[in-house]
């Protein structure tokens, strides 16, 4: 099954430095190629947590923004890419407790890291036989189960489910341990289990 977020290879952590170290200097093509590397996935973390493709766009460059005013802070602790990550998370969740009218998940999105992902696997196909045929109607009440969830919880199986990122940069993302994105993406599914079971009964 083919993603349907963009894929980023695995960042030249070296590469990157460079970058930074140049930016840092007042490098603005430099600046420039660390957002060309990033922005598709920031976008789509991003997108995956509001459903609004405006607000995606205008939160992703806030980030970056946001990012470039900041970078001389940056201390190479972790890849440049999981500190950006991390400014464009905590904007999209100050975003999303500030606003009221919240929109929805896509579940095609879901779709494509859920055969690597046995709890979603279960979850969005093994009780569904009428799947194919109730597709509008699934995507509708995931969307719903979604957008019940806090938006820390939401971006953990935003980031793990939809992305396909690692327990450990997640982690790094969130500012928090392993343990605590485990936990935190256990007791999501379980509050979304508990929101479908009636129609996935």
């Amino acid at each position: 099954m083919e993603r349907s977020v963009p894929d980023v290879p695995p960042a030249d952590t070296t590469e990157d430095l460079i970058l930074v170290q140049r930016a840092q200097q007042g490098d603005m093509v430099a600046y420039d190629e660390l957002v060309r590397r990033y922005q598709e996935r920031v976008y789509a973390t991003i997108y995956h947590m509001t459903g609004n493709r405006e607000d995606a766009v205008d939160l992703a460059q806030e980030a970056f923004i946001k990012g470039f005013q900041a970078l001389k802070s940056f201390k190479g602790d972790s890849s440049f890419y999981t500190w950006v990550y991390r400014i464009a998370v905590n904007k999209t969740i100050n975003f999303l407790k500030s606003r009221k009218n919240k929109s929805h998940l896509s579940l095609n999105a879901m779709d494509f890291n859920a055969e690597h992902d046995p709890d979603m696997v279960s979850l969005v196909s093994e009780n569904t036989p009428r799947r194919d045929a109730g597709l509008s109607e699934l995507q509708g009440k995931l969307n719903e189960a979604m957008l019940k969830l806090s938006p820390v919880h939401r971006l953990v199986v935003t980031l793990h489910d939809v992305q396909g990122l690692a327990h450990e940069e997640i982690a790094s993302i969130m500012d928090c341990n392993v343990g605590t994105v485990r936990s935190r993406l256990f007791y999501a599914r379980q509050q979304l289990q508990a929101y479908l079971s009636d129609y996935l009964k």
